[in-house]
């Protein structure tokens, strides 16, 4: 098995106060920052979404806060959020009624839904029945992809949640702040694509669980706060003295909705292996490039969606092309192999998983899969098959 890698060295200087207020959003279960943001206008409101996505722009053109809601991760005791749930479905839901019983959810003034599975749609039933007070949204994504059908029904969500958000706010939202939401959230997948690129170069600049610390503080900053945390960190990385390990370039799939622990991450790397690509918190960037400026904002968000959209296991695969685009990015990241690491009980991503592996043994890449949930706590059996993983690769370029 490789030899773990040393303890990063904690970072100092600009570097570790960005990374330490990154850390500090993440920890933050009680959504202080949110409740600061709603304090400096009592207009202001907060707009909480379950992975994998929204379309937070349409939130911002009313005035609104996107949060989004992740769970409580390995910091949460679940005491009553158990009762609400069977025992054969994934953690989050259960983490997240844990929050919202507990009071840690109070900052939120509505809550969307996205359409990922049967999971979420029950969970949005059981906020509507324990917060009838508060908006709350089963956000149905389109299922047909022309833009007669599919982006018409989608337009008429979209619409639908901006005019309740602007309710709240009272900022009716108009083409015109639609079409200025974009341009400020295109300016942060620009900010993030320069991220992922620095990565996929460099990777031993961007160790994973800063990359997943400063992407996640997407989803409690402000977009344009993050924009800039983004730029910030990518020039003092890049300006920094980090040097190479013998480690292999790695992707992960599975990731996108229930998120795994960051020691989960630390391991991963310290067992040999740099993430050069994944689907962690991919709510923040499903849709990777620009949005259209120009026309109909409404086509235009409706259109990126449907035809621009990451492929991953919640949205509808319509041309069957999830393993060829997976094969595809292995190539284009230079990636020496592939991580599938689900969720436990988590069905979209279980049931893509087959279709993945068969694709990835026909164009001869390796991987190897596990599952997690986002309250593991041990992780010698995962560091022991990551590890095996690398050197196998290391030794032999397979598995």
């Amino acid at each position: 098995m490789s030899i773990a890698a040393p303890t990063e060295t904690a970072a100092t200087g600009r570097l570790g106060e960005l990374l330490a207020r990154a850390e500090q959003l993440y920890e933050d279960l009680d959504f202080k920052a949110v409740l600061d943001w709603k304090s400096k206008d009592k207009t202001r409101r907060a707009i909480g979404f379950l992975p994998v996505y929204v379309p937070r722009e349409v939130i911002h053109a009313a005035g609104g806060l996107p949060v989004g809601i992740m769970g409580g991760g390995d910091q949460t005791e679940i005491v009553r959020g158990d009762s609400y749930f069977q025992s054969y479905i994934c953690h989050l839901p259960r983490s997240v009624i844990e929050l919202l019983v507990n009071g840690r959810l109070d900052a939120m003034d509505g809550f969307l839904f996205p359409s990922i599975c049967d999971v979420i749609r029950n969970l949005s039933g059981m906020f509507k029945l324990l917060k009838p007070e508060k908006y709350v949204h089963y956000l149905d994504l389109p299922q047909n992809f022309q833009r007669g059908l599919g982006g018409r029904f989608y337009g008429h969500e979209m619409r639908s949640v901006a005019d309740a958000v602007g309710r709240m706010t009272g900022v009716a939202p108009t083409d015109e702040s639609l079409r200025n939401s974009i341009k400020v959230y295109n300016a942060n997948r620009r900010a993030i694509n320069e991220l992922l690129k620095l990565r996929v170069d460099k990777p031993w600049l961007v160790p994973a669980t800063e990359y997943y610390l400063v992407l996640r503080a997407g989803y409690l900053l402000p977009v344009e706060e993050h924009t800039a945390m983004l730029g910030e960190y990518v020039k003092l990385v890049q300006a920094s003295d980090r040097r190479p390990m013998d480690n292999i370039r790695v992707m992960v799939r599975g990731a996108f909705c229930e998120q795994p622990p960051l020691a989960l991450l630390r391991t991963l790397e310290r067992a040999g292996c740099y993430l050069v690509d994944d689907d962690l918190a991919v709510g923040l960037r499903l849709v990777p490039d620009p949005v259209s400026e120009e026309g109909d904002p409404w086509e235009a968000l409706a259109e990126a969606f449907m035809h621009h959209s990451l492929p991953t296991a919640s949205v509808y695969d319509e041309q069957n092309q999830k393993g060829r685009l997976l094969i595809d990015k292995a190539r284009e990241v230079r990636a020496d192999g592939v991580l599938l690491m689900a969720p436990s009980f988590c069905d979209p991503a279980l049931l893509d998983q087959p279709m993945l592996q068969t694709a990835l043994e026909k164009a001869g890449i390796p991987f190897t899969s596990f599952k997690y949930s986002e309250d593991t706590g041990q992780f010698q059996v995962i560091r022991e098959q990551a590890g095996t993983f690398a050197d196998a690769i290391k030794l032999w370029g397979t598995v």
